[in-house]
């Protein structure tokens, strides 16, 4: 993420528009690499932000800047897109950063007509400390989703009354992890019908230690300048015998492997990676190589981020890994890796194949040669105008002061140093991207203005099937973009539900075919980085107005099959309804 980087490569950004140069020319640096081509004239915008409009009134504390660059303030907050009053509306818990004397964090319910009214007061989410990411599942099978959310040397577990009110149970629950914690996601690695959970961590920050950019100026840390840490694996054993209410986490991490390596992790997604149907953690290391934990099947996990080609970039380098997309970029089946980086790196795509193995195909997908370079965090993989191909939003903000001394720009505050455009990518269907950020350069275009962007969750918000974004920002407002995207074809959305569980089915991998064509998806609701997303699953499907078959491998490794479904709508997939099948469609 934070490197000690030349002049050359701090000052690379332009004042105006959302395609420009990406780097100077001449003895001070090399030339950069050539831009794809710009978003043509006609390219409609595809997303328009409503956050005013629609009462959302959130604007991040990450503190204040001071001579000591307190580096938990570049790592940024999330957020979380989830129905926490079962009404079927996605509302929104937004974090703050500046430590247990700043603002507190604040719940957003979504009203019948589509607005936002701050519930925080009385919600028992609304505490202060310095939060960085948020995790939601369902970890005692009520039927509520519960948060976690990750902070600098802590994390904390709220149960879901279902009266619009959270309890902090993290004492009771077991839950210890006095680390710097960034991501954390759910997945039931032991099959057992309880949500574990995984904990990244970052470094162990010295605040003390002061540090300074290749110019000499005082700047956030490059993390290399300390040790990495251990990712914390914790085994939810259900209820508690003397507290049903509540449920107990044991720290498994020692004994499934994970203490073997170190790292300082920002992202993480929970998948099965190698298709056995067991479900596996990828985990982001910034500025070391990635972390591939393959489930053993034992209660155990084997690293094979090198083995099966994850850890580094085709020149066998680690890069500033931050956030993670997860998806099938070409239509062959099998899912794909996105994983963002910094300014003077690029953004990089692992394809899959044959099952199980990865190549860095970055070359071949367009997205190595953006119009304008940045630093990238929160990003997705999701077919916003439905032709049956996922696109790229990739939210950007630099980590290292973009201009090169703090008065370059008149009146200008301190973190408008680091600010940047967030990008847009259209995939053409056979997984290249073409970059169409200047289309979406507007007043309330997605890439109309710099930020300094973390966070991405995304949502079927109005429930009408399209794919709503929820960006969140250093020292900005928390926005939300509605997708306005044209329809190039149908859509189905999925809540793939486990009815003796009472919740939805976190690692399900749901497969759908028409014809030729082969779509799939996994039920995630946490990961990336720092956010949770919408747990129910969009596809798009193009020009396709009739489904051959729906399969789902459910996450104790049973399989069923579902008759298919009409298109444009909602639909609910429950376990037990379908007709057996083999888990590997």
């Amino acid at each position: 993420m934070i490197g000690s980087l030349p002049v050359w490569l701090v000052a690379l950004l332009p004042a105006g528009g959302c395609a420009g140069p990406t780097a100077p020319t001449g003895p001070t640096g090399p030339t950069a690499p050539e831009a794809t081509p710009p978003a043509a004239a006609a390219d409609p915008p595809w997303f328009e932000e409503v956050t005013a409009e629609l009462g959302l009134d959130f604007h991040n504390d990450a503190g204040t800047p001071d001579d000591s660059y307190f580096l938990p303030q570049i790592i940024g907050a999330g957020g979380a897109l989830f129905d926490f009053d079962g009404d079927g509306r996605l509302d929104i818990y937004l974090l703050n950063h500046a430590g247990p004397n700043g603002r507190p964090n604040q719940l957003f319910q979504q009203l019948p007509d589509g607005r936002f009214k701050n519930v925080s007061a009385g919600s028992g989410l609304d505490y202060a400390a310095v939060c960085h990411g948020v995790a939601v599942g369902d970890v005692n099978n009520d039927g509520w989703p519960d948060l976690v959310v990750t902070e600098y040397l802590g994390v904390r577990l709220f149960l879901n009354n279902g009266n619009g009110t959270f309890r902090d149970v993290t004492g009771p629950a077991g839950l210890k992890n006095p680390q710097w914690a960034t991501s954390a996601a759910f997945l039931d690695y032991d099959r057992d019908g309880w949500l574990d959970l995984v904990i990244v961590n970052y470094v162990e920050f010295d605040r003390s230690h002061p540090c300074t950019s290749a110019n000499g100026r005082r700047d956030y840390c490059n993390p290399n300048t300390f040790p990495g840490t251990v990712s914390r694996l914790f085994r939810n054993r259900g209820p508690r015998p003397d507290d049903r209410a509540t449920v107990a986490f044991e720290d498994v991490t020692t004994r499934a492997g994970l203490d073997s390596r170190t790292g300082p992790g920002l992202g993480v997604v929970c998948a099965d990676f190698t298709g056995d149907g067991w479900p596996d953690v990828f985990i982001a290391n910034d500025g070391k190589g990635n972390h591939l934990w393959v489930n053993q099947k034992d209660g155990t996990f084997k690293e094979e981020g090198a083995l099966r080609n994850v850890a580094y970039n085709a020149m066998g380098r680690a890069e500033g890994n931050m956030g993670i997309a997860w998806g099938d970029i070409d239509g062959d089946g099998l899912q794909d890796l996105f994983v963002t980086h910094l300014i003077t790196e690029t953004n990089t795509v692992w394809r899959q194949g044959p099952r199980g193995v990865f190549q860095d195909r970055t070359a071949t997908t367009g997205l190595h040669r953006p119009a304008e370079r940045a630093t990238g965090f929160g990003t997705v993989l999701a077919d916003f105008d439905c032709d049956g191909a996922p696109d790229v939003v990739v939210l950007n903000g630099a980590v290292l002061r973009n201009t090169p001394s703090a008065s370059a720009s008149a009146g200008a505050s301190f973190w408008d140093q680091y600010r940047q455009r967030n990008q847009l990518f259209v995939n053409d269907g056979r997984g290249r991207f073409r970059d169409v950020s200047a289309a979406n350069a507007g007043p309330k275009g997605l890439c109309g203005f710099p930020t300094l962007g973390r966070g991405l969750a995304v949502g079927d918000v109005s429930n009408q099937g399209q794919i709503w974004l929820l960006a969140t920002e250093i020292a900005g407002p928390a926005r939300l973009f509605r997708c306005v995207a044209p329809r190039n074809g149908r859509w189905l959305v999925v809540r793939a539900y486990d009815p003796d569980l009472k919740r939805d089915a976190l690692g399900a991998d749901i497969t759908i075919r028409a014809g030729n064509r082969t779509w799939v998806r996994t039920v995630q609701s946490s990961g990336g980085y720092l956010t949770a997303s919408d747990p129910r699953v969009h596809f798009g499907f193009g020009a396709i107005d009739r489904l051959d078959s729906v399969h789902v491998v459910w996450p104790d490794g049973t399989a069923e099959l579902f008759p298919p479904p009409d298109l444009d709508r909602h639909v609910e997939l429950r376990k037990g309804s379908g007709s057996p099948a083999v888990p590997q469609p």
